[in-house]
C-alpha cells in the first residue's frame, strides 16, 4: 500500500477517534455549561475561518471576488446559496480572468 494511502487511513482513524473522544467526554455531563456550549457553537466558524483566511491572503482576483460575493450572499441567503453563489463567481472569475 502506498504512503499516501497510509496517511489517508491514519487521518481517518485520528478524525474518528477525536470525534468519539469528544462525544464520550461530553456524554458524561448531564448539563453542559453555557460557556462551553457557546464555545462549541463557535467551533465551526473558527474552523471555516482557518480554511478561508489563508486562501484570502494569497488569493487572486477571482478568489477575492468569490469571497466577497459569498459574504454578501451570506447576509441574506442560506448556506447553500452562499456555497453556490461563491462557487459560481469563482468559476466565472477563473474562466474570464485566469
Amino acid at each position: 500500500m502506498s504512503e499516501i494511502a497510509w496517511i489517508v487511513l491514519a487521518s481517518a482513524a485520528m478524525t474518528y477517534l477525536t470525534r468519539c473522544g469528544g462525544h464520550l467526554v461530553l456524554s458524561r455531563f448531564a448539563r453542559i455549561h453555557p460557556r462551553v456550549e457557546a464555545a462549541l457553537n463557535a467551533v465551526p466558524a473558527a474552523v471555516l475561518t482557518t480554511l478561508v483566511a489563508p486562501a484570502a491572503m494569497n488569493a487572486g482576483l477571482p478568489e477575492a471576488a468569490a469571497l466577497v460575493a459569498a459574504g454578501l450572499i451570506g447576509l441574506r441567503g442560506g448556506i447553500l446559496s452562499v456555497f453556490l453563489g461563491g462557487a459560481a463567481v469563482l468559476i466565472a472569475g477563473r474562466h474570464f480572468f485566469g
